[in-house]
C-alpha cells in the first residue's frame, strides 16, 4: 500500500470515529434532556464541547514548519481538502443568513446561492489548477512572479497591492463572522454579545495561532461534518412535519403551492391592511418630522427632557424614571443626526405597510420599471458574488494544500459535492419555514405568543432580532406585525419547528463551526500576506523559518482582536458586509489572477493600474450610494445597489490593465516563462 494511500485510509478512519463519537454525545444530551437537564446547560454543553474538540485539534496539529503552517505540507487529499474547503466556504453568511434572507426575499434571495455556486466554478475552471502548479504560498506570491519577479524587484509593488487588497477584503469578511460568533454565544451561553464574540475568538486563534493552515485544515474537517448534520435534520424534520417527506428538496415541491394559498390569504385578511395602514401612517409623521426640521429636533428633545422632568417630580417608579433616561439619551445629539434616524424609521415603516411578497414570484413590484430595476441588481449580485468567489484569498489558498495538480482538480469537485449538500437544501428550509410561520405563528393568540419568541427578543436589547407587536391591540398577531432578522430564522429553526431543544444546540454548533471555520481560513490569509509577503519578501528576506512563523503567530493574533472589536460595533448585518467583501475582491484581485492565467501580453504596469481602478471604483461607488456610508440613494448608477458596486469595478480593473499593458512593453522572459509553465498540459 502506497504512503499516500495508508495516509488516506487513516484520516478516513479517524474521522469515521469522530462522526460516531459525535453521534454518541447527541444521544447523550437528548437523553439527559428528557431526564430534566436544564436548557442553559445544554446550550453550554455544546457550545464549550465544540470549541475543545477544535483546540485539541488545534493543539495536536501544531506546528513551527513553514511548509506545514502556510500549506499544511501539501499533502492533503482530494476528498478531506473538499470537505475543509467547503467549511471554509460555508461561511455564517451561508449558514445563518441565506436561508433567512430567502425567507425574507423570497425568489430575489437566490441570487447568492447562484452567484456563490457559480462562483466556486470559476475557481475550478481559471485559478485553482494554475495555482497549485505555480506552488507557492500566497496570492500575493503567484502576482508578484508573474508581473514582475521576487522580492524587491519589479514584483514588490504588486506585492503591495496585492496583499492591501487581501487584508481589505478579508478583513470586511471576517468582521461578518466574528459578528455571527458573537450572536451565538450570547444566544446559547447567555453572556453579553461582546463577550461572547471573545469567547469565540479564544476558539479561533487556538486553531490559527497553533497550527497554521495545517490545524486549521483537520478542524475544518470536523467543523464540515458538524455544519452539515446541524443543518439537515431540522430541514428534514420540517420536511417530515409538512409533506411527509423526509427529503427537504422533494418536500420543497409539495409545500410550494400551500404557501401560496396561505400568501393570498393573509393578503385579503382587514386585519392585516388595518396593521400596514398603521405603519403608513407612521411613516407620515416621520415625513413631517423631516419637513420640519431642525424645529422638530427641538421640540422633540425638549419633550423627552419634559417627560424626564415630569417622571421626577411625581416621584414616579424607578423604571419609569430610568426608561425616560434612556429615551433622552437615546434622543438624536443633532438635526443631522434626526435626519439620518428618523429617514430609517420611516423606510423601516413603508417597508412594513408593503404587502408581503409572493414567495415564488420574481422581481417583484408594484410596476415594470421598478421590476426591472429589481432583475438588474438581482443579475449584478450574481455577477459580483461570481467573480469574488473566484478571487477571495482564504478559498484561493487551499488549491495550494494538496499534493499535485490533479489532486487540485478532483479536490474542486468534492468542494462542489459537499457545498451542494448544504445549499440545494437551503431554499427549502426557508419555504418550510416560512410555511411554518404563516401556519402557526399568523393568526395566533398575541398573550401566548411561543417561547422561542421572547428569547430571540431578548438576545439584543438595542436592536432585537425578532419583534411581535400588537400594533392594532386586536390581540391577534399578523404578519406585518412581525419583524425577524434574516440572522435569527435558521439559529431559531429547531424552536420554530417544535424540535427537542438538544437540536437549538447542534444547529447553534454548527452554525458557530460555520463562522469559525471560515473566520480561521481569513485570519490565516491576512496574517501570511503580512508575514510571508510583506516581512519575508521585501522587509527581511533573510529571516529565518522559526522567525517567519513567529512572526504569523503575532500578526495573526493582532488582527484577531482588531477584528473582534470591528465586530462588536455591530456595522452591519452578516450578508450586507460579505457582500461588500465579494464586491472588493472581484474588483481588485479577479482581473489581475484571470488575465495573468490567459493573457501573456498583461504586465507590471497593467496589474498596478487594474488593481487600483478597479478598487477605487468600487470603493467610490459605495461610499457615494450607500446611506450606512455616508452616501445617497440619489448617487446610484442605473439603481444599481451598493453592494454590486463590483459591476462598475471588474470592467474598470479589466480595461486599466488592459489599455496599460497595451501602453507599456510587454513583461519580461520570466513572466512569459511562468505563464507557458502554469499553463502547460499536465
Amino acid at each position: 500500500m502506497s504512503a499516500p494511500t495508508s495516509y488516506f485510509l487513516r484520516l478516513r478512519r479517524y474521522y469515521a470515529l469522530f462522526s460516531a463519537g459525535f453521534a454518541a454525545f447527541l444521544l447523550a444530551l437528548a437523553v439527559l434532556e428528557q431526564e430534566g437537564m436544564p436548557r442553559i446547560w445544554i446550550g453550554y454543553l455544546f457550545m464549550f464541547a465544540t470549541i475543545v474538540l477544535y483546540a485539541s485539534i488545534g493543539v495536536l496539529s501544531r506546528t513551527s514548519n513553514v511548509s506545514e503552517y502556510y500549506v499544511a505540507g501539501r499533502r492533503v487529499p482530494a476528498m478531506f481538502n473538499g470537505m475543509a474547503t467547503a467549511a471554509d466556504w460555508i461561511s455564517a453568511a451561508s449558514f445563518i443568513s441565506l436561508a433567512g434572507g430567502l425567507y425574507l426575499h423570497g425568489f430575489d434571495g437566490l441570487a447568492y446561492v447562484m452567484g456563490w455556486t457559480g462562483g466556486y466554478c470559476l475557481v475550478a475552471l481559471l485559478i485553482a489548477p494554475y495555482l497549485r502548479k505555480f506552488g507557492q504560498y500566497t496570492i500575493p506570491d503567484f502576482l508578484a512572479a508573474r508581473y514582475g519577479g521576487g522580492a524587491g524587484g519589479r514584483g514588490a509593488p504588486v506585492r503591495m497591492m496585492a496583499v492591501g487588497a487581501t487584508i481589505l477584503v478579508s478583513f470586511t469578511y471576517v468582521v461578518a463572522q466574528i459578528y455571527a460568533v458573537g450572536l451565538i454565544a450570547s444566544r446559547f451561553t447567555g453572556v453579553d454579545f461582546s463577550v461572547g464574540i471573545f469567547l469565540g475568538l479564544a476558539s479561533i486563534l487556538v486553531c490559527s495561532f497553533l497550527g497554521g493552515m495545517r490545524a486549521i485544515t483537520w478542524t475544518q474537517v470536523a467543523q464540515y461534518i458538524i455544519i452539515l448534520v446541524a443543518f439537515l435534520i431540522p430541514a428534514m424534520w420540517l420536511a417530515v412535519k409538512h409533506a411527509d417527506n423526509p427529503l427537504p428538496q422533494l418536500a420543497y415541491g409539495k409545500v410550494m403551492p400551500r404557501l401560496d394559498v396561505r400568501e393570498k390569504a393573509i393578503e385579503t385578511d382587514p386585519k392585516e391592511r388595518e396593521v400596514r395602514a398603521i405603519f403608513r401612517q407612521r411613516a407620515a409623521a416621520f415625513d413631517a418630522k423631516l419637513a420640519a426640521l431642525p424645529a422638530s429636533w427641538e421640540q422633540g428633545r425638549q419633550a423627552a427632557q419634559r417627560q424626564l422632568d415630569g417622571a421626577r417630580t411625581r416621584n414616579a417608579s424607578l423604571v419609569d424614571i430610568r426608561g425616560a433616561e434612556r429615551a433622552l439619551i437615546a434622543y438624536p445629539k443633532n438635526p443631522d443626526e434626526a435626519r439620518l434616524a428618523w429617514q430609517a424609521a420611516r423606510a423601516q415603516n413603508l417597508a412594513r405597510a408593503r404587502p408581503a411578497t409572493p414567495h415564488a414570484q420574481p422581481f417583484p413590484a408594484p410596476d415594470r420599471a421598478a421590476s426591472d430595476a429589481k432583475r438588474n441588481n438581482f443579475l449584478a449580485l450574481v455577477f459580483c458574488l461570481m467573480l469574488g468567489t473566484a478571487a477571495l484569498p482564504h478559498i484561493l489558498m487551499r488549491s495550494y494544500t494538496t499534493p499535485s495538480v490533479h489532486e487540485a482538480r478532483v479536490s474542486v469537485f468534492w468542494t462542489l459535492f459537499f457545498i451542494l449538500l448544504v445549499y440545494l437544501t437551503l431554499p427549502a428550509l426557508a419555504v418550510l419555514v416560512k410555511y411554518d410561520i404563516y401556519t402557526t405563528l399568523v393568526g395566533s393568540d398575541y398573550a401566548q405568543l411561543p417561547t422561542w419568541v421572547s428569547y430571540w427578543a431578548n438576545v439584543d436589547k438595542l436592536t432585537p432580532l425578532i419583534s411581535i407587536v400588537d400594533s392594532n391591540r386586536d390581540g391577534v398577531v399578523q404578519l406585518a406585525e412581525i419583524a425577524i432578522d434574516a440572522d435569527v430564522l435558521v439559529l431559531a429553526t429547531p424552536e420554530i419547528a417544535g424540535l427537542p431543544y438538544v437540536i437549538s444546540g447542534l444547529v447553534a454548533a454548527g452554525g458557530l463551526a460555520a463562522a469559525l471555520s471560515t473566520a480561521d481560513g481569513l485570519l490565516l490569509a491576512i496574517s501570511n500576506a503580512l508575514s510571508h509577503d510583506v516581512y519575508y519578501k521585501v522587509v527581511d528576506p533573510g529571516a529565518s523559518t522559526q522567525k517567519r512563523v513567529t512572526i504569523s503567530k503575532l500578526l495573526l493574533l493582532a488582527v484577531a482582536f482588531i477584528a473582534a472589536y470591528a465586530a462588536s460595533q455591530k456595522p452591519a448585518d452578516i450578508l450586507s458586509l460579505v457582500g461588500v467583501a465579494f464586491s472588493l475582491a472581484a474588483s481588485t484581485l479577479f482581473p489581475a489572477l484571470v488575465l495573468g492565467v490567459f493573457w501573456r501580453r498583461a504586465n507590471h504596469q497593467g496589474a498596478i493600474a487594474g488593481m487600483l481602478a478597479g478598487g477605487l471604483v468600487c470603493l467610490y461607488y459605495m461610499l457615494h450610494a450607500s446611506p450606512a456610508l455616508g452616501g445617497t440613494a440619489a448617487g446610484l448608477w442605473f439603481g444599481i445597489a451598493p453592494i454590486s458596486a463590483g459591476i462598475f469595478g471588474v470592467p474598470a480593473g479589466l480595461l486599466a490593465n488592459a489599455l496599460a499593458s497595451w501602453a507599456t512593453p510587454p513583461p519580461g522572459p520570466r513572466s512569459a516563462a511562468l505563464v507557458e509553465y502554469i499553463r502547460a498540459p499536465e
